[in-house]
């Protein structure tokens, strides 16, 4: 396929509470060959509040963002947060009124010309670069990461206006992960609410909601959670010590961006993906997937002026104050080995499911493809 090309809608989390989810996604996208083009002078797209004020003002919040788009020369809109999935399709929708439309327009005082479409990145990435063109893609496999995916409450309702996946059973997020070479458990709760905004005013809901899914993370063996929305990682990363609290439990889960996994796993520096703003620090688990560490850390020590001699001296010291567990089936101290970590064999890629509304175990198998999805 030609390169892909989107306007691209960030979302205020992007600039705020989830940076890593940003960097993460523009940088999985740059290496699938998906081209995202920021819309200029972007601006909130109501969130959570607007449309229970007024259907209209929240449409034209919405409606500005593509009237930006359209002047950019950009109908297909692409946005990482489900929250600002569901209010810009919401306002399409709604827009798909002659007399809505009317109403919008004459707020905004800049009626849409163009038919424009807004998908997730997850979605896009889902179709331009399916499970299986992926895992011919991956050259730093997920091996013996075992995971669950949760998807939140919005990513895929409601269904007649997310129109992708399965509304009660996603597994778009669960098959990427896998042809990535992690090992992806069936999590019954990927669509139970976590609580959302409720972290505030209500941290006892948050509390119950979150923790509920945390234990059932712990209990079915996982070793992280991955997810595809601000909100939703916020409350089980950031507030996992206060459900602890609460709750009298002693988790201590990380909780990806499934951007971030997937763009490691394709050979993304691991430094370019924000997993030093993760609460619950991931390294222990990440140690032997990221191989070698030391390689990033002397590039960046010679752009910052040091001599090779100065770089190779302090990269090893700190090479080894950052590895506080062992890779597998090495000895303690023993060097991680630097030879590039080997593609994803079959053995490790579950039989292909049909459709994504299959609920059984998701799956794919290898398939040659070139570099880039899109």
């Amino acid at each position: 396929m030609n390169s892909a090309r989107f306007a691209y809608y960030p979302g205020c989390s992007g600039e705020g509470s989830s940076p890593e989810y940003e960097k993460s996604t523009r940088a999985l996208c740059a290496a699938l060959g998906i081209e995202l083009v920021e819309i200029p002078d972007w601006t909130c797209c109501g969130s959570t509040p607007a449309h229970t004020v007024d259907h209209h003002l929240a449409a034209a919040l919405a409606a500005r963002n593509f009237a930006q788009a359209e002047k950019a020369g950009l109908e297909d809109v692409l946005t990482p947060c489900p929250s600002c999935l569901k209010n810009l399709r919401v306002a399409l929708d709604h827009m798909e009124d002659p007399a809505f439309k009317a109403g919008v327009d004459a707020l905004t005082e800049r009626p849409l010309k163009a038919r424009h479409s807004v998908r997730s990145v997850l979605q896009a990435v889902y179709e331009l670069c399916p499970p299986e063109e992926l895992a011919a893609k991956i050259t730093r496999p997920l091996q013996g990461l075992k995971v669950v995916p949760y998807y939140g409450c919005l990513m895929t309702r409601p269904a007649k206006i997310m129109r992708f996946d399965n509304e009660e059973n996603p597994v778009s997020m669960d098959r990427l992960l896998a042809a990535a070479g992690a090992e992806v458990l069936p999590f019954p709760l990927k669509t139970d609410c976590c609580g959302a905004s409720f972290g505030i005013p209500r941290s006892d809901v948050v509390s119950r909601l979150s923790g509920r899914i945390l234990d059932l993370a712990a209990e079915l063996g996982a070793q992280a959670i991955v997810a595809a929305c601000p909100l939703c990682q916020m409350n089980l990363d950031l507030r996992q010590g206060q459900i602890n609290a609460a709750n009298k439990t002693k988790h201590k889960i990380p909780v990806f961006y499934y951007s971030q996994l997937l763009a490691l796993a394709l050979g993304v520096d691991e430094y370019k993906l924000g997993f030093d703003k993760l609460t619950v620090s991931p390294r222990s688990l990440l140690a032997h997937i990221i191989q070698p560490p030391a390689d990033n850390l002397y590039k960046a020590r010679q752009e910052a002026g040091q001599s090779p001699e100065q770089a190779q001296e302090q990269v090893q010291g700190q090479a080894q104050k950052q590895a506080p567990e062992h890779a597998p089936d090495q000895a303690p101290g023993q060097a991680v080995n630097p030879e590039p970590a080997p593609k994803p064999t079959p053995s490790l890629m579950p039989e292909p499911a049909p459709g994504l509304t299959n609920t059984g175990n998701p799956g794919q198998k290898p398939a040659s493809g070139g570099e880039q999805c899109a």
